[in-house]
């Protein structure tokens, strides 16, 4: 304990005195004419309402795609079961300040399909103020994606290839190009990529289901950006597109009953084996014009912002054939294969027009107000066989107000969101040959979402907030959705529930903070109609669905605790001499987190989240990073007990830069010791509970390159981001919508 509580005060002098003597540098280099001044990037970020996780200058969390690096964050859990959660908290997940409205199974095949290494940063925003739509839930999980423009055409390439070797030997390849110019009309950048990548899914669901997955992913992306300037003011255009092509061929055996006869209706209980193939097609457009009023006043901005999404999915499962043997009497039988055993398709589309207003005010020591309103409208219909089985409507209407100030060694947050909702829409299903229709659960109503927070700065870059506010999630459009999007065997049913409600949370935070890095915190959010999924068996019938829970908590205790190496090296004096980078030295980052699902009528325990993140400088400039986590077992996730723990993994990268710092080269091995594996219990509330077992080839080996073309001329002055930036662009963080 003693050389915990050394190493942190130590840390603390470390980085007073390296900024102390950092900013008296900056002074001097200000007076040499033609040094280009660059700030320094931190790998992780603490801040009083998120942590900012950089991707660009970590290997370790860039060399695969971004749900690899995703699962590497301290603190997230992602499964397949049960979606996202940082500390503890629900994630909404945001893509360049928008939210992609979409989670569970294609969430996951989204985040698959785009490189990691086109990911700039990744902020975890934990507190959303006012600013942010109070359908952002627990906390909002924000990827950004933007580079910089230069005055000269900059190119940068990114590449990726590795494998993995179980049964058989899967390749996986990422490429992307970075473009960036400016002319005296206008700047551009566009930002090109595919990606291919094959694996393995194996998956077991009591004695009922075992199959095997041979999945091969093709995609490609492409991210526009034109930016005008009008004086002081400017007008940002933005266009992307993502697409995604995925095959699944599946073998599969279990215990089920088969359909024999279609009059009368007849089913005979068998020992089965088939073969089918699934394939998923999946394309995302958006576009955004966005004009940026400027004042003489820096702190004074007002934003108008017009967006528009849409985004379509085809997702269809041929049988190639069925066989087996009737557990009556031993008759082997064999049926032939049958295309459209699922034939299912969604359309969703989301318009939205903001205004965002801030400026200084004279409030306490120094504040600001920001106001705000948002106007959206969703529209989300579902087909199955030619059958719309869903129309799904939303409109939100929404307006905030939001005061900060400060008084001495305190800092305030006061704000209120107020929206109103209204949800509507049609389900249809088919039943003895006819179409059944009725309309949805309607939810119009009108809300306030107050939120506030203070934080008191105890020394330079050394704090205790407390935060509180009141949010709603709505249920995501693959949770309404009642087809089936993935795979489809003669006893499972995977459904959606367009009745689910929103949830609401109230979210509470106590948090200190110490120099980016080290931290320490206790929240816990109390939810109502939270959303989850089930798995019951029924028999020898397996059910998949989603339903709200009618009270909930969650309570997260989390610690991170940087240790730089040198405390063990050098003695006190010697070390306030040494003028270092925190981000350039060895050193390991330690994270701990308990989390506890309390759920009416359910006996869940906590689970522990521990991460280890060790970076080691070593000969020729080279660097190792090593990155370990592990979440215990024997614990409550929701309606599930993990028997293995979700996380138990160890993942090494050696980077080394050629080249005056212009190619990167990486070579990685991830999951060395092949732990990550999910193997849970359901604790359904109704039916008999389910074994469920999945293991994908997460042991993968590879190489990441990445070579930036350096400008003509070293000195040309850098444009702000325009890759999807809104209002806070010289910060860099995104003003979601």
């Amino acid at each position: 304990m003693k050389k915990t509580i050394l190493a942190l005060s130590l840390l603390g002098s470390f980085f007073a005195y390296s900024q102390e003597k950092s900013s008296n540098n900056a002074e001097k280099e200000k007076q040499i004419e033609g040094v280009v001044i660059t700030k320094t990037k931190k790998a992780v970020e603490q801040k009083a309402d998120r942590t900012i996780f950089d991707f660009s200058e970590q290997p370790q969390l860039n060399n695969g795609n971004v749900l690899e690096g995703i699962k590497k964050l301290p603190g997230l859990v992602a499964t397949d079961i049960a979606g996202m959660m940082y500390q503890g908290k629900i994630l909404d997940v945001y893509l360049n300040g928008r939210p992609l409205n979409i989670t569970s199974n294609e969430l996951n095949s989204f985040l698959e399909g785009m490189p990691a290494n086109s990911v700039e940063k990744i902020e975890v925003i934990t507190q959303p103020g006012a600013e942010f739509p109070a359908t952002s839930g627990g906390a909002i999980m924000n990827i950004i994606t933007n580079k910089n423009a230069n005055k000269y055409l900059t190119a940068t390439y990114s590449g990726n290839y590795s494998f993995t070797n179980y049964d058989k030997f899967r390749s996986r390849t990422t490429h992307s190009v970075n473009l960036n110019a400016r002319n005296k009309l206008f700047g551009w950048q566009l930002n090109v990529g595919q990606n291919y990548r094959e694996s393995m899914l194996n998956g077991d669901q009591d004695v009922i289901l075992h199959n095997n997955t041979d999945r091969i992913g093709r995609g490609y992306f492409a991210k526009s950006g034109l930016t005008f300037d009008l004086g002081q003011d400017r007008l940002l255009v933005n266009y992307d597109i993502y697409h995604n092509n995925n095959d699944n061929y599946t073998a599969s055996r279990g215990l089920a009953d088969i359909l024999v006869n279609l009059n009368p209706i007849t089913y005979r209980e068998a020992d089965y084996q088939a073969s089918d193939v699934a394939h998923t097609n999946n394309l995302r457009q958006e576009g955004v014009v966005t004009y940026q009023k400027r004042f003489s006043d820096k702190s004074q901005k007002l934003d108008f912002q017009f967006g528009y999404t849409k985004s379509d999915s085809k997702f269809a499962q041929d049988n190639f054939f069925q066989e087996g043997n009737y557990t009556d009497n031993g008759q082997f039988f064999r049926n032939a294969g049958i295309n459209d055993v699922l034939n299912n398709k969604s359309d969703m589309r989301i318009a939205n027009f903001k205004v965002d207003y801030s400026q200084p005010i004279k409030l306490l020591d120094g504040g600001k107000v920001s106001l705000g309103g948002l106007y959206e409208r969703q529209d989300y219909d579902t087909e199955s066989k030619g059958l719309t089985n869903l129309e799904y409507q939303r409109q939100t209407a929404s307006t905030y107000l939001e005061f900060q100030a400060k008084l001495k060694k305190f800092d305030f947050i006061l704000g209120t969101r107020a929206e109103n909702y209204d949800i509507s829409g049609i389900t249809r299903t088919i039943k003895d040959g006819a179409v059944l229709e009725r309309d949805l659960t309607t939810f119009n109503k009108f809300k306030l979402f107050p939120n506030a927070s203070v934080q008191y700065n105890l020394m330079n870059q050394v704090y205790i907030a407390a935060n509180y506010n009141k949010k709603i999630s709505l249920p995501s459009i693959s949770a309404l959705n009642p087809n089936n999007v993935t795979f489809g065997s003669p006893n499972t049913q995977v459904t959606g529930n367009p009745d689910l409600q929103p949830t609401i949370f109230d979210n509470y935070e106590l948090k200190v903070s110490a120099f980016d890095y080290a931290f320490i915190g206790y929240s816990v959010s109390s939810a109502k109609d939270q959303v989850a999924q089930i798995v019951m068996k029924d028999g020898k019938n397996l059910f998949n669905k989603q339903v709200n829970i009618s009270n909930m908590k969650i309570h997260n205790f989390n610690l991170g605790l940087p240790i730089p190496f040198m405390i063990f090296s050098k003695p006190m004096s010697e070390i306030m001499k040494f003028d270092f980078n925190p981000d350039k030295i060895n050193f390991m980052y330690l994270y701990a987190g308990y989390q506890k699902h309390e759920i009416d009528n359910l006996n869940n325990k906590g689970f522990w989240i521990f991460n280890i993140m060790t970076q080691l400088l070593l000969p020729k400039d080279i660097k190792l990073t090593a990155n370990y986590s592990y979440l215990t077992p024997k614990a409550g996730y929701f309606y599930f007990t993990a028997d293995k723990p979700f996380n138990n993994n160890l993942d090494i990268t050696l980077t080394k830069k050629f080249m005056n710092n212009r190619l990167t080269v990486s070579v990685f091995a991830n999951d060395i010791f092949n732990g990550q594996v999910m193997q849970v219990y359901s604790n359904p509330p109704e039916g008999q509970a389910v074994m469920i077992r999945s293991k994908y080839d997460t042991r993968n080996f590879g190489i990441s390159i990445n070579y930036k073309i350096p400008t003509r001329n070293k000195l040309a002055k850098e444009d702000p981001n325009i890759l999807n930036q809104t209002k806070k662009e010289e910060t860099g963080v995104m003003q979601t919508p």
